[in-house]
């Protein structure tokens, strides 16, 4: 790895060096990670995920991601929001999952508070979107060091207090931030990483008049 937090990958492409050559890990790295979402059940999905790595690794629930989507609908909202004290003891059962008792409670509370801000926003995307950091708050460049001192943003700390202020749980400032990351809002793809020039091409392109309309 580089100072600059640069790996050359077998293939000889440069990519971030976080994902530490593992396939699977690359795999995401290259074809997820930073890539502008605006699917609501993708964003769902993810906060919660956010919330269920808390104390652990973002690889850790990337493998577990598939039962996580079997334990809890596909992560439609709507169906989570409907769970009952059954559907958490099945949870707390099932091996293939992070049987953690309060961040299973929080993702039916959170399916709950989804539901409420749709009807106020008219998706969760125009929500999240609607808060998209300035450019002024862009660091401008973009290298490890800056990446592993900036674990949370004065962005994510807003939507972080806000979330909290409408009732969702397990959205604490450093979680928030690294949804973001992963879900485009931000493009925190290291300077050099081929991934970098082409999320910014895509963030670029991205139509952002459903998210200034939730915003006005």
């Amino acid at each position: 790895m580089t100072a600059r937090g640069i790996i050359v990958s077998d293939d000889g492409r440069q990519r971030c060096a976080w994902h530490g050559n593992l396939e699977d890990y690359r795999r995401y790295h290259d074809a997820e990670w930073g890539r502008p979402v605006t699917e609501d059940i993708r964003l769902f999905e993810k906060i919660c995920l956010e919330g269920f790595q808390s104390g652990l690794s973002w690889l850790t629930i990337l493998r577990k991601r598939e039962n996580f989507r079997a334990a809890f609908a596909g992560f439609d909202y709507d169906r989570v929001a409907a769970f009952g004290d059954d559907d958490i003891a099945r949870c707390l059962a099932d091996a293939g999952i992070v049987r953690h008792r309060g961040k299973i409670v929080s993702t039916i509370n959170n399916a709950r508070r989804a539901q409420e801000m749709r009807a106020e926003f008219g998706s969760l995307a125009c929500y999240f979107w609607s808060q998209e950091p300035p450019v002024d708050e862009r660091p401008a460049v973009m290298d490890y060091e800056t990446l592993v001192a900036n674990p949370m943003t004065p962005a994510s700390k807003r939507i972080s207090r806000d979330l909290k202020k409408r009732g969702w749980t397990f959205v604490g400032p450093t979680t928030v931030y690294a949804f973001m990351q992963a879900m485009g809002l931000v493009n925190d793809h290291l300077d050099g990483c081929f991934c970098q020039p082409e999320v910014e091409a895509m963030r670029d392109r991205l139509d952002r008049r459903f998210a200034a309309t939730a915003a006005s």
